[in-house]
C-alpha cells in the first residue's frame, strides 16, 4: 500500500470507505489557507501599499513632467475641443505659446550662465577676501598684534572645513536612508490619492457610505460607466475631465450637477446605466436621479446623501395648521416635498387628474390628501366612488353628495351612473348663458381599473367596462375629459398597474395632471406619465416597491417643475385614516351640512351569502373583521349592525365557515365560491 494514501479504518464498505489521497487533503488545506479572511486581508494590504508607492511615483513623475513641459496645456486644449468650446481652446493655446516662449528664454539664458556664474564667483570671492582682510586690519590696529590681520580669514577657512566634515559624517547615513525616505514620500502621495484598485482599499473606504460628492468622484463614476466614447474622451482630458461638470450645488437632502457630455455620447446611454452610475458614486440606485435639461448633450444628476431618502418627511400642513383653508381657483394643495427638500404644492384648478401605481404603495393616501385639502373650500362638491370598499373614503360621509364604497359589479354600475350624471350636469352647464359661473364638481373614482374591466352589459347590450365606443364608463369619462374643465366638472381617477386593458389610452391621456407611484416596468411608466415625461428622465418603475411608499413622479403644469424638465419627484405627506377623519370633520364644520347618498337604491333584496362573496375582490381570504367592515360599506342599512355572530350564522353549514389562521379568524373566498356554486346547483335541481 502506498504511503501517500491515508486509510479510513473501521469504516463500512462503499464509497465513503475509499482512501483519501494525501495530495487531496493537502490541496484542501492550501485552498482553505488561501481563501481565509486573514490571508485575503494580508494580500489586499500588500497589494495596496505596494501600489501606493508605485502609483505615487507615477503621480510625482507626471507632476514633474507637467511642470517642465506643456502637457497640462495640451490636455486643456483637448478637453475644450472635446466639449466644443473653441474659445477656451484658443485661450489655452495662447497660454501654451507664452509658456513655450518663456521656456525658450530660460534655456537661452543657460548658455551664458556658466561664464556669468564664474565671473560672479570670482568677483564675490575677491570681495569677500577683501572684506575679511579689512576686518583683520581693524582687529590688528585695535589689538596691536600683526597676526590678527589673518584671523578672520583663518576663522572662515576653519568654518568651511567644519561644514565639509559634517557633510562627510552625514553623507553615508543619508545615502543609506535617502531611498527609504523617497519611497515613504511616494507612498504618502499614493495613499493621499487612494492610488490602488478599489478591491484592495480598506473596508471603510470601499463602502464609501456618506462619501461627499466631489468633481473627481463624478468624473471617475462617468469614466467607469462602460461607455467607450465617454471613457476615451475623459482619458484624453486627463485631470481636466471636470470641465464637463457644472457647479455642484446643494439641493435639499443631496446635491445636483449638470454634466455636458462629449461629442458622440448620447444622454440615453447615461440614463440606461443609472444603476451602475449610482454604484460608482457609492450610492443606491434609488438615490440617483437622471433628468434631461434644455441644454444639448447634457444630463442633470441629483445625488442624495446616503440614506437620506429613507428618512420620513414632516407632517402635512393639513395636520399641523387647524386654521388652514383651501382655494380651488387660486390655491395649491400642500402635497409634500420635492427631492431638494422644498415644499411641493399642486394646483387643482380645472385639471383632470390621474394617479396610478402598484398595489399598496400609498396611491389612495396620496389622492385622498388632495381631496382633503380641497374639501376645505366649502364651494367644492364631491361625488366619490371607492371601488375597493375598504373604508378609505368613509370620512367623506357628510362631505360628498354621493359616496359609493364596494368592489362588486353593482358598485361599478353605480359608479358608471355617477359619472354619467356628471356628464349630464356638464352638458347643462355648457348650455347655460355665457358668463355663468359654476361651483367645482369633483367626480372621484378610486380603483378605476375595476370599472374598466367590468364584464357586465346593460339591457341595451352596452358594456359598462372596456374601451370601445359602446362602453358606458369609458365614454362618460371621455366626455368629461373633452369638455368638463370649461365648466369646472373634473374627473379624478386612481388605478393600479396601468395597461391598455384597465386604463385605455384615450382616458389616461385626457388627464392634465398625471402622477405615478412605484411601477413594475418602463412600459407601465409610459402609460402612466406619457412618453415625453419618461424620455425626459421620469422613472417611477425605478422606485422601490414597499420602500418608496408615497413617493410620486408628477407630470403636470400645476406644479413647479425645474426648467428643462418634464416631471418632478415628490415625497407626499402621509395622512392616516384617523387623522384624515379629523381633517374631514373640520371641513364639515365649514359647510351647512351635506346629505350623502351612500348606496343607490335598486329595489333589490339582499343575498347575504352573495354579498359576502362580493366584498372579497381579488383577496384569497379576509379577516372576519374586514368582512364586516366591507359589508357595512356595501350596505350600511342591511349590515351596519352585524356582529361576528351574524356572519357565522350565515356561513354555518355552507362549508365556508370562518376558521383560524395565524391566530386570527378568517374567511376563504374559494370556500365561499364553492358554497355558492353548490347552493345554485341545489336550487336548479329542486326547480327541475
Amino acid at each position: 500500500m502506498s504511503e501517500n494514501v491515508v486509510h479510513l479504518h473501521n469504516a463500512p464498505d462503499g464509497p465513503a470507505s475509499r482512501p483519501v489521497p494525501l495530495w487531496v487533503r493537502s490541496g484542501h488545506a492550501v485552498k482553505a489557507a488561501v481563501t481565509h479572511e486573514r490571508t485575503r486581508l494580508v494580500g489586499r494590504a500588500v497589494v495596496r501599499h505596494g501600489l501606493y508607492t508605485f502609483n505615487g511615483g507615477r503621480i510625482v513623475a507626471r507632476r514633474a513632467w507637467d511642470g517642465r513641459t506643456g502637457a497640462r496645456y495640451e490636455r486643456m486644449i483637448r478637453a475644450a475641443e472635446a466639449a466644443g468650446n473653441l474659445e477656451a481652446a484658443e485661450e489655452w493655446e495662447e497660454r501654451l505659446s507664452r509658456f513655450r516662449a518663456a521656456r525658450h528664454h530660460r534655456r537661452m539664458d543657460l548658455l551664458h550662465s556658466p561664464v556669468d556664474a564664474a565671473k560672479g564667483v570670482a568677483v564675490g570671492a575677491g570681495m569677500s577676501i577683501g572684506v575679511l582682510v579689512a576686518l583683520g586690519v581693524v582687529l590688528a590696529v585695535n589689538s596691536g598684534e600683526v597676526r590678527d590681520v589673518v584671523t578672520p580669514l583663518s576663522a572662515t577657512i576653519d568654518f568651511i572645513a567644519l561644514l565639509i566634515r559634517i557633510v562627510q559624517i552625514v553623507w553615508g547615513p543619508a545615502v543609506t536612508i535617502g531611498p527609504f525616505l523617497v519611497l515613504l514620500a511616494l507612498w504618502a502621495v499614493g495613499r493621499q490619492q487612494q492610488a490602488a484598485p478599489h478591491w484592495a482599499l480598506p473596508a471603510d473606504v470601499r463602502s464609501g457610505e456618506g462619501e461627499p460628492i466631489t468633481p473627481s468622484i463624478v468624473v471617475k463614476a462617468l469614466r467607469d460607466l462602460g461607455i467607450p466614447g465617454l471613457r476615451n474622451a475623459i482619458k484624453e482630458m486627463g485631470d481636466a475631465g471636470a470641465s464637463m461638470l457644472g457647479p455642484i450645488t446643494i439641493a435639499g437632502c443631496g446635491v445636483e450637477v449638470d454634466v455636458t457630455l462629449p461629442s458622440g455620447v448620447s444622454t440615453i446611454e447615461v440614463q440606461n446605466r443609472r444603476r451602475k452610475l449610482a454604484e460608482n458614486l457609492t450610492r443606491h440606485e434609488h438615490e440617483v436621479f437622471i433628468t434631461i435639461p434644455q441644454a444639448a448633450r447634457t444630463v442633470r444628476l441629483w445625488i442624495a446623501d446616503s440614506g437620506a431618502l429613507d428618512e420620513p418627511i414632516g407632517p402635512s400642513p393639513l395636520v399641523t395648521d387647524d386654521t388652514l383653508t383651501a382655494d380651488y381657483a387660486k390655491g395649491k394643495a400642500p402635497w409634500g416635498e420635492d427631492l431638494r427638500g422644498d415644499a411641493a404644492a399642486l394646483s387643482l384648478y380645472q385639471r383632470h387628474l390621474l394617479i396610478t401605481g402598484l398595489s399598496n404603495q400609498g396611491k389612495t393616501a396620496a389622492l385622498r390628501a388632495l381631496a382633503l385639502w380641497l374639501a376645505l373650500d366649502r364651494t367644492v362638491e364631491f361625488r366619490i366612488a371607492d371601488l375597493k370598499g375598504a373604508g378609505d373614503w368613509a370620512m367623506f360621509d357628510g362631505l360628498a353628495t354621493v359616496l359609493i364604497q364596494g368592489p362588486t359589479d353593482d358598485h361599478v354600475i353605480e359608479a358608471t351612473e355617477m359619472i354619467e350624471d356628471g356628464v349630464s350636469e356638464m352638458e347643462r352647464r355648457l348650455q347655460a348663458p355665457p358668463g355663468t359661473t359654476f361651483p367645482p364638481l369633483i367626480l372621484l373614482v378610486d380603483e378605476a381599473q375595476v370599472a374598466f374591466m367590468c364584464p357586465l352589459v346593460d339591457a341595451d347590450k352596452r358594456p359598462y367596462g372596456g374601451s370601445k365606443a359602446t362602453s358606458r364608463y369609458f365614454m362618460a369619462a371621455r366626455k368629461i375629459h373633452n369638455q368638463g374643465r370649461a365648466v369646472n366638472v373634473l374627473l379624478w381617477q386612481g388605478t393600479q398597474d396601468p395597461t391598455d386593458q384597465n386604463l385605455p389610452k384615450l382616458v389616461r391621456e385626457g388627464a392634465h395632471t398625471r402622477a405615478s407611484l412605484a411601477l413594475g416596468t418602463e412600459s407601465q411608466a409610459r402609460m402612466a406619465l406619457g412618453d415625453k415625461a419618461v424620455d425626459g428622465g421620469a422613472a417611477p418603475n425605478l422606485l422601490r416597491p414597499g420602500l418608496d411608499k408615497g413617493t410620486v413622479v408628477v407630470a403636470s403644469d400645476g406644479i413647479a417643475i425645474p426648467a428643462g424638465q418634464s416631471s418632478i419627484t415628490v415625497r407626499t405627506h402621509y395622512i392616516d385614516t384617523e387623522t384624515a377623519t379629523e381633517v374631514a370633520e373640520r371641513a364639515k364644520r365649514m359647510r351647512d351640512g351635506v346629505t350623502t347618498l351612500r348606496v343607490i337604491d335598486r329595489g333589490e333584496d339582499r343575498d347575504p351569502l352573495a354579498d359576502i362573496a362580493s366584498v372579497f375582490g381579488e383577496s384569497p381570504r379576509l379577516v372576519t373583521q374586514d368582512v364586516l367592515k366591507r359589508l357595512t360599506a356595501l350596505n350600511e342599512d342591511a349590515y351596519g349592525r352585524w356582529t361576528f355572530a351574524d356572519l357565522r350564522r350565515v356561513l354555518d353549514g355552507t362549508g365556508a365557515e370562518p376558521y383560524k389562521s395565524d391566530g386570527r379568524m378568517v374567511v376563504a373566498r374559494e370556500r365561499l365560491t364553492r358554497a355558492l356554486a353548490n347552493r345554485n346547483g341545489d336550487d336548479s335541481a329542486s326547480a327541475s
